[in-house]
């Protein structure tokens, strides 16, 4: 299978070592594009969640793809977020194509970008982590129920439904969480002094202009590989989002035996 060149590609919020990430698919996404650079825009692997027990080879095979993307010359970021701020004390580490930072950046065609998270923005977050994290084991039991449903479902010939998503739109839309995070982050980005700004967190892909004051800010997020499997890319000036489900890529042999990654020692070290 050929590669697509993507000059940059955006990925967020993977929770790497929990049950509703989709790591076989976002391996086969990334064995797809050969991109210049490579930002993970946070929450790649899930430290809340983290367990001794619970590491599957298919999220192994995650950061295995990266570190051969690495070797094939792609600059990776790793940004911080909140799931994996344990990373946040050695930020502004580099290692050869590697550089773990808590915020980014880039100067694109004369334009600037600012790269972060987006978790500063979540007022769970600033004031009662505890129930965030508490949230967030709730979130994961949630996506074992559905796995259960969604199984039952297509046996009978019945649509998929993620109960998820159902779940957290209706909460975080009757909240305005969505809009209210949207528009504080164009806020920031304007008082910064930026046009344009790329973050993750909320899980929800969008690309959208933002007024504040007399500018025009441009707010991009790449989503998440939970619920909705999207990144962003960048390509002869234009971003775009991509969706895993609408990209003609299937499940071909690894090719990833002579990458080295021992992942259980670092859990043991983590946990």
């Amino acid at each position: 299978m050929s590669k697509r060149f993507v000059e940059i590609a955006v990925v967020s919020d993977v929770h790497l070592g929990t049950f509703g990430c989709h790591a076989k698919e976002l391996n086969a996404y990334l064995k797809s594009i050969s991109p210049r650079t490579l930002i993970l825009n946070g929450d790649i692997i899930d430290m809340w969640q983290l367990s001794k027990n619970y590491f599957p080879t298919e999220h192994t095979k995650v950061l295995r793809r990266i570190l051969k993307m690495m070797q094939n010359g792609t600059q990776v970021y790793y940004i911080t977020g909140n799931h994996d701020e344990y990373l946040r004390k050695f930020s502004h580490i580099q290692l050869g194509n590697f550089k773990l930072v808590n915020q980014l950046t880039l100067q694109l065609n004369q334009d600037t970008f600012w790269f972060f998270h987006g978790d500063i923005f979540d007022v769970t977050m600033q004031h009662s982590k505890w129930l965030a994290k508490l949230g967030g084991k709730g979130y994961d039991y949630l996506i074992i129920l559905n796995r259960a449903i969604n199984y039952l479902l297509e046996k009978t010939g019945r649509d998929k439904l993620s109960l998820s998503k159902r779940v957290k739109d209706g909460v975080k839309k009757a909240a305005k969480f969505i809009s209210d995070f949207e528009k504080n982050t164009a806020l920031f980005a304007y008082e910064k002094g930026v046009k344009y700004v790329i973050c993750g967190h909320i899980h929800e892909p969008c690309i959208k202009d933002i007024k504040v004051e007399n500018e025009t800010i441009h707010y991009l997020n790449s989503g998440d590989w939970v619920e909705n499997l999207s990144s962003l890319e960048f390509n002869l000036g234009e971003w775009k989002l991509v969706y895993y489900k609408d990209l003609p890529i299937t499940f071909t042999e690894d090719d990833l035996d002579n990458t080295e990654f021992n992942i259980q020692s670092i859990i043991n070290k983590a946990v």
